[in-house]
């Protein structure tokens, strides 16, 4: 049987959008390709229409491979996840990464 929670207690210094919800979004095992040659990044856009996120809203990304993350080009649709070798010596191989959207 399912939880039902009634109460979200907001961190004072939150600075919130909306005073009627909380926005969270995810995406599981969200498949990026391999790596073109050492050291280059992989970026996949990351789509959530038709649905329209907040104006302001906050990604957290998962790889699930040893890279760095970055989210860029941000947009009310979705967004790009970026994936970075953590050295110039490697290549990123094909692989997926999970993201949360809190907004």
């Amino acid at each position: 049987m399912a939880l039902e929670i009634h109460t979200v207690e907001v961190a004072d210094g939150s600075q919130l959008q909306n005073q009627d919800r909380v926005v969270i979004a995810q995406q599981w095992n969200v498949a990026n390709g391999a790596g073109a040659s050492a050291g280059a990044a992989v970026t996949v856009a990351v789509a959530f229409g038709p649905f329209t996120l907040p104006t302001n809203y906050a990604v957290l990304v998962e790889p699930n491979q040893n890279c760095f993350s970055y989210v860029t080009a941000k947009t009310n649709t979705g967004f790009n996840v970026v994936l970075s070798p953590t050295s110039t010596s490697v290549t990123l191989p094909a692989g997926t990464f999970d993201v949360v959207v809190i907004g």
